[in-house]
């Protein structure tokens, strides 16, 4: 195959899509309010964004993501969003089959990713909008199911159900497979001339036999991926399956391991890393009747949902995270309260329910800033240590360690380490994301691996369509090159010129 992608989230949704040849125009009648832009897309015209300079049209954009392409394709999606502009999108979508790039996308679950398994409670922190894939306008796909939607963010159920049901709509259907896991994907290798083989001697001498490593691996040259694996059945037996890839796109996301404060006492039945079994606990009463408060670790917005939950449901909350009230990179300075009302109410309890504020525990809240945890004891209580090194010791019901997750590239060679921008780090999507060619999104370690999405800093929706735009661009391009390569040796056989 030309292309394997692992995953089916959002990621790899959009990506399938622009593969099956469906090519973004600029609009007949459409101006776009930035005038630089629109004129160097009115340069072009009559060519698709896919057929275009992206680092061309890319330069001196601004906007939420470090990857220009990113910016590019999502200010021409959505105009001026960061400026609370609502205009349409500046672009429109031709399907043209013959720009098909046959392709496979492998998903754990069905198309959707990780949003079928988020918590249903919750609101979404992007708009509906922001997170609607090319071609079909989520509010337009709700009113056709009749789904009332109140607001501007929506439910991740919502959502899920808009990605599963735009595979379908779109046509996509035959390029996914679901209840996938790919466990291994390697490189092969082959000699450098094939041809050759047969003819070595078999009396190669001693001196040949000890060649230096690197002289071995110059006679080498990277070939096809090797991607092995196995699909789930009905019955839950499970089909082994081995493919070959010309090139391999990563879009795993950022949700495979929870992040760990690797801690004594961290592994008891008692510390959870998800909302899911935080809420599998709520809903099986275990929580109920409870004096003893929930401790919950983290600054972001997974343990703010974490608080709201707790607080709608009764149970006392112990707050505790590394960071001050005032650290400007709290999420919560960058979100504004009218939209996200719930989440400023926590960060308002944060800041004036603190231990600091008053010794006392309140009654349904206290946060501890500046704390870090020392220790689970078996006996459920935690031990925390302040900024100054004060340490205390409280007892609680359950914890909930909700520090943010990393991607798991175990079915990589050292699970990926090498391809991130330190290259001595495991990969995480803040830390140490993929390093990318930001034009085309292939790893700059590794040739015909691609990645997007989370793994390469783009944990919203709304931009990690840039790299499906770079990729697909990038494959059509070499598939160009490389069909009039074979035109040229074809014609060029004889001497023919």
């Amino acid at each position: 195959l030309p292309l394997v992608v692992k995953r089916n989230g959002p990621s790899g949704i959009c990506l399938s899509y622009m593969l099956s040849g469906y090519r973004p125009y600029l609009s007949p009648e459409a101006v776009h309010p930035n005038p630089i832009l629109h004129s160097k897309l009115e340069e072009a015209r009559h060519l698709s964004i896919v057929d275009q300079d992206l680092e061309y049209l890319s330069e001196g954009l601004e906007g939420r993501s470090s990857n220009p392409v990113a910016v590019l394709f999502d200010t021409l999606l959505h105009p001026d969003a960061d400026f609370g502009y609502d205009y349409p999108p500046v672009l429109h979508w031709k399907l043209e089959q013959h720009h098909y790039i046959p392709h496979i996308v492998f998903g754990k679950g069905p198309p959707g990713g990780a949003w079928h398994t988020m918590e249903d409670s919750m609101l979404t922190i992007s708009f509906g909008d922001w997170m609607e894939l090319p071609g079909l306008k989520f509010k337009d796909w709700a009113a056709s199911k009749r789904r009332s939607i109140k607001s501007d963010r929506v439910m991740p159920e919502e959502i899920a159900c808009y990605y599963k049901q735009y595979v379908k709509v779109m046509g996509l259907q035959k390029n996914f497979r679901d209840n996938a896991y790919i466990t291994s994907v390697s490189r092969l290798y082959r000699e450098q001339d094939d041809e050759d083989e047969s003819q070595v001697s078999e009396d190669i001498s001693a001196q040949h036999l000890q060649m230096e490593k690197e002289d071995v691996q110059t006679s080498l040259i990277k070939r096809n991926w090797e991607v092995r694996g196995y699909q789930r059945t009905t019955d839950g037996s499970q089909v082994p399956f081995c493919l070959f890839a010309e090139n391999v796109a990563l879009a795993t996301g950022t949700f495979d391991s929870p992040g760990r404060l690797q801690v004594e006492g961290e592994e008891f039945p008692f510390v959870f890393h998800s909302m899911s079994d935080f809420g599998a606990a709520i809903s099986k009463g275990k929580l109920q009747g409870k004096v003893d408060p929930v401790l919950i670790v983290g600054a972001g917005l997974s343990a703010a949902d974490a608080v709201l939950c707790a607080c709608n449901n009764n149970i006392p909350v112990i707050h505790v995270f590394r960071r001050r009230v005032t650290d400007p990179s709290l999420i919560f300075k960058q979100l504004p309260k009218k939209l996200y009302p719930e989440y400023h109410k926590v960060y308002h309890m944060m800041c004036t329910q603190s231990h600091a504020v008053d010794s006392n525990l309140h009654s349904a809240y206290t946060s501890f800033p500046e704390h870090h945890v020392l220790s689970f004891k078996p006996d459920m209580k935690c031990v925390l240590q302040s900024a100054s090194g004060l340490k205390k010791i409280f007892k609680f019901s359950v914890a909930l360690v909700l520090i943010g997750s990393h991607p798991n590239l175990f079915f990589l060679k050292d699970h990926g380490q090498g391809i991130g921008h330190n290259p001595n780090q495991p990969i995480t999507c803040k830390g140490n994301p993929i390093e990318i060619d930001p034009y085309t999104y292939e790893c700059t370690k590794e040739a015909s691996l691609f990645a997007l999405g989370p793994l390469v800093g783009d944990n919203f929706v709304r931009f990690l369509k840039g790299g499906a735009l770079s990729i697909a661009r990038c494959l059509a391009t070499r598939q160009k090159k490389k069909h009039q390569l074979i035109v040229e040796r074809g014609g060029g056989g004889d001497g023919v010129p």
